[in-house]
Formats: structure tokens, sequence, C-alpha cells
């Protein structure tokens, strides 16, 4: 290695590394470096081996910068740039979902992620973003939104007195220029797309995934904005908003569905296995224990229990109960609100996270199931108490029967 300045133009990965002294000493050196070569290996030692983004002095964002607007850098080395601070950890969605997904990513298909809510959806369109794009951004769709949110607008702002017109792109817009600026995909997540009205929002998408050459935005400079295989589209929905049926055929022609539904049984154990093992051994709370409640749980609202003979209540992903967990290890370790009342903490993180989500959308008679489930969860787990939880559906159910009362003599 050598710290000696070099008198060439263009450095290859063996002139990398015996520069590499000068060409970490400093910020200005670096960019000159990122900037001239033409050999992608260069720049993947200096990153993955010798860390230019964070070890060079005094170089603040330049350097990262540097690297994501380079055409030489490849994909996975602007990946790792941009997301050393974004550990997502595996993906633990099922395989058909993740080759499903990334499958039509790879084809140039935008995707919509469907299914229950807690199934992992806008955790794992994350995840798919960070694996096949440099980053992503995530905007969550709302019942105010137009197509200005998609495309963009133009918006009045006062400058001293002055009123100018400004341009604003939207999400998508957005998207293109971050793909346009570092030459490599970038991920744009619409998070809960069916809370707005789709068919009029995505009206311009539409023609634009029809057309490429499509302008669907001008910036400030007047550039053109259309899309291209560098903007990866990942939309997110719930099942409980809106059905597959019921969605407009023009986004299930122009989008790849991926249902995102149920976990295999020994995927879903072993995240309830990694969420528990958090506790640790200092928090007194049988986990073995705790992990059969949340199967039993799990179950009975998704298939339906032996004690009642009834069929499941709804569908119920499995992801709701990793807050249950969090909640247990703030309130339960040392000097916490539910030290040494662990059976009560128990109840009060099931009637705080995991009761209400249910209730929120259930029918009376669906309401009436949840009560009983958690009855027949209280008798059959003695070790925690789940009378909050109980009184919750009891009292929900009392609301809607005096609701439907009012009513009937309407």
């Amino acid at each position: 290695m050598s710290s000696g300045k070099p008198r060439f133009e263009d450095y290859d990965r063996e002139e990398a590394e015996e520069f590499s002294g000068f060409i970490l000493s400093g910020a200005a050196q670096a960019k000159e470096f990122i900037n001239k070569t033409s050999d992608p290996d260069a720049i993947r030692y200096l990153v993955e081996e010798r860390n230019i983004d964070v070890d060079v002095p005094g170089s603040g964002a330049e350097i990262e910068q540097a690297i994501l607007t380079s055409q030489t850098a490849p994909l996975s080395v602007k990946q790792t740039v941009a997301q050393r601070n974004d550990d997502l950890g595996d993906i633990r969605v099922p395989d058909t979902v993740q080759k499903n997904a990334e499958t039509a990513l790879d084809v140039g298909k935008p995707i919509v992620l469907y299914g229950p809510t807690g199934t992992g959806k806008t955790y794992f369109a994350k995840q798919l973003a960070l694996k096949t794009c440099i980053n992503y951004s995530i905007s969550t769709a709302t019942p105010s939104w137009t197509p200005a949110d998609i495309t963009g607008s133009i918006q009045p702002e006062t400058d001293d007195g002055e009123i100018k017109y400004v341009r604003q792109a939207g999400c998508v817009s957005q998207g293109i220029q971050k793909a346009n600026e570092y030459h490599d995909n970038w991920g744009v997540i619409i998070d809960e797309i069916t809370r707005a009205d789709i068919s009029q929002v995505f009206g311009p998408l539409y023609t634009a995934i029809e057309d490429y050459d499509q302008a669907i935005f001008r910036d400030e400079e007047g550039n053109s904005l259309t899309l291209n295989d560098d903007v990866k589209i990942i939309c997110t929905m719930n099942m409980s908003d809106r059905t597959v049926n019921e969605l407009d055929n023009a986004i299930t022609r122009r989008f790849a569905m991926v249902e995102l539904s149920r976990y295999e049984d020994d995927q879903r154990a072993d995240l309830f296995d990694d969420w528990i093992g958090e506790l640790g051994p200092d928090i007194d709370i049988d986990q073995e224990r705790l992990h059969d409640l949340f199967e039993s749980h799990h179950d009975g609202v998704n298939n339906g229990t032996t004690t009642s003979g009834e069929g499941g209540i709804m569908e119920f992903g499995p992801m709701h109960y990793v807050d249950v967990t969090k909640f247990l290890k703030s309130a339960c370790e040392e000097g916490g609100p539910y030290e040494s009342e662990e059976a009560t903490a128990v109840g009060q993180a099931f009637s705080t996270y995991i009761a209400p989500r249910l209730l929120n959308s259930a029918s009376l008679p669906q309401i009436n199931q949840l009560a009983t489930h958690y009855e027949t969860l209280d008798d059959q787990f003695e070790a925690f108490d789940l009378s909050s939880a109980i009184d919750l559906a009891a009292r929900e159910a009392e609301a809607e029967e005096r609701e439907m009362g009012v009513s009937a003599y309407e």
C-alpha cells in the first residue's frame, strides 16, 4: 500500500490497493478516484474492504453521493453504501411469496402485496426493496390522495411577498428522479393503497406503465420524467379493506398480485420463538407457555377452536404478536410498571395490542366469538390473566348491540 499520489487517469483494482493510503486520506482524492475509475472491482474493494464511505476524514455525505451516482459502481456496492444503517434482518415470508415478488419486479412489473392484517406486508416490502434496489422511499395512501400524490403538482409559494409557482414531484416521480440520479434500481413503496380511490389516483400511473415514453411529470428544469425498469413499485393492501375481486380490473391487469397470507406452522413457530427469546432470562415468564398461548390464540382466531365447534373468526397474521413481547420486555423488566406482575402484564399486552385490532373490524357475531375465545384461553392458561381482554370484548359487544338497537328503531 502506497500513500504516494498516483499519476494516471483510469484506476483499476490493483492500483486502488496500491494507492489506498492516498485515496483514503481525504475527501477530494477519494471523490476523484471514484469519478475516474472504470473498474467496478476497484470501487468494490474500497467500499467493502476499506469502508471508503465511512472512514475518509471530513467526507460527510460527499463520498456516499459520489458512489451512488457513479455509473461504474455495481448495484451491490451502492446497496452496501446506502443501506449501512438499514438492517431489517432475514426475509421470513413463505418462499413462494418471495420468489413471485422478486420475479415480477425483475421482469418490470409493479406488484401489490395483499393479505390479512399482521402478515408483514409492509415489512416485507421494505426488505424486498432493499434486496432489489439501492434503497427506497415509502408513502402511505390516504382518502385525500389525488393523482398529484403519484405524479406531482405545481404549488404556489410566497417569497418576499411575491407568489411563485414550484413543481413538487409525487412519490413515483421522486422515485424516477432517484433512479435516474443513481443510474440503478430505486424502490417506491406505496402502503395501504386501498385507503385511496385507486381508480382515480392511479390513472396517470396506468398510462405510464403501458407506455414508458409517456411523461408523467416535468421537473423544475423542464425535464420529462418517464417510468422505466429501474423504478420498482411495491404496493401493499389489507384484505380487510377490500378483496382482490373488488379491485378495478385496471390494476390487476398492470400489477402482479402477490398474496401474503398464512405462514407455514414451522415459520410461524420460529417467529414466535425469536420474539419471545428477546425477553431474556431475567423476566419471570414461562416462555414455553407464552409460545403455546400465542399459537392457541392465533389458531383459534384463524381456524376456530375444538371447544366451541365454530370455524375461524377472521384471518389474522402472526406479526401482531411481536408487539406483545416488546410490551412485556419493557413492562416486566426491573423497575418496570409490571415488575412481579407478569401474569397481569400478559393480559394487558393482549388487550392493548391484539384484541383492539381484532375488534376494530369485527361484526357482532365475531365479537362474541372473540369474547368466548378469550374466556377459553383464560381457563386454559392459568399462568396468565386475560381478564382485561375478556372485558374489552364484552364491552365492545354491548356497544355494538346498543348501536344495532338504535338503528333498528330508526
